[in-house]
């Protein structure tokens, strides 16, 4: 009953741990460039009372084992990057990638993170800066006195300042990608940091070396399917409660034998 009773509770356990990604993914479902998590579950270790093979009689092996499981547990949360879908706002600093790759920032402490979210700002000094103020890389300044922001396709950024006719190229945005982009560490702010699972970043111009493109005036929403989120919660709270179930289950047995040795 003890083994039951433990068994459970790791069910119990890997199950709160499904309904807070699924919360996270739920909560973020209108988050520009978000990108869903999805837990994956192993199987613990086993008791062996029986070896698969082992001997029946001189002669026979018994042609299954007799195994029994302790229990389930977390074991990582993939972070699934599909591409999200785009929603027009006109805004010239608004981009998305329309493929692979990620944008480029540079962190406070001089290290580089990436995202997908592309909707852009303008700092005092006129640097092009993430929503949370970080500057993208390589970094991009747009003069006081532009009338018109434009950027192409393949990143290359362009401005019309007053009293000209002709745009003059202020800068080129570089995108990046990696091996294994389910491998980077999410730091929050919708932005990721390179490891040694993720592989190291592949730079490149938009549309070079299977990047993607760069479209003006889109942003990339949140690739989280409501509808998917709220089955894999009604399936995660009906696992949680059959593993409540068990609990009980076993408690009551054990109930049972306490009265019977009364």
């Amino acid at each position: 009953m003890n083994r039951a009773l433990f068994t459970a509770a790791t069910g119990l356990q890997v199950q709160q741990l499904n309904i807070d990604n699924i919360s996270n993914n739920i909560a973020n479902s209108v988050t520009v460039g978000f990108k869903r998590a999805r837990l994956e579950f192993q199987d613990l270790l086993y008791q062996n009372q029986r070896t698969p093979g082992a001997a029946s009689t001189n002669s026979t092996q018994y042609p299954v084992g007799l195994q029994i499981g302790l229990g389930a547990r977390s074991v990582s949360s993939e972070r699934i990057f599909t591409q999200g879908d785009f929603r027009q706002t006109e805004n010239p600093l608004d981009l998305v990638i329309e493929g692979k790759g990620f944008f480029q920032v540079r962190l406070s402490d001089g290290s580089l993170a990436y995202t997908r979210a592309g909707s852009l700002h303008l700092d005092a000094n006129g640097r092009v800066v993430t929503a949370g103020g970080d500057p993208i890389e390589p970094a991009i300044t747009i003069p006081q006195d532009a009338t018109s922001i434009s950027v192409g396709t393949d990143g290359t950024v362009s401005v019309t300042q007053a009293g000209q006719t002709n745009a003059a190229q202020v800068g080129q945005i570089n995108l990046a990608t990696f091996a294994n982009p389910s491998g980077l560490e999410a730091l929050g702010r919708n932005l990721f940091r390179e490891t040694a699972a993720s592989g190291q970043a592949i730079t490149g111009a938009p549309g070079t070396n299977g990047l993607g493109q760069i479209e003006q005036g889109f942003v990339e929403n949140s690739n989280v399917n409501i509808v998917e989120e709220l089955v894999n919660m009604i399936i995660a709270q009906r696992a949680y409660e059959t593993n409540s179930r068990v609990i009980n289950t076993a408690d009551n047995m054990l109930s049972i034998i306490n009265n019977a040795i009364r």
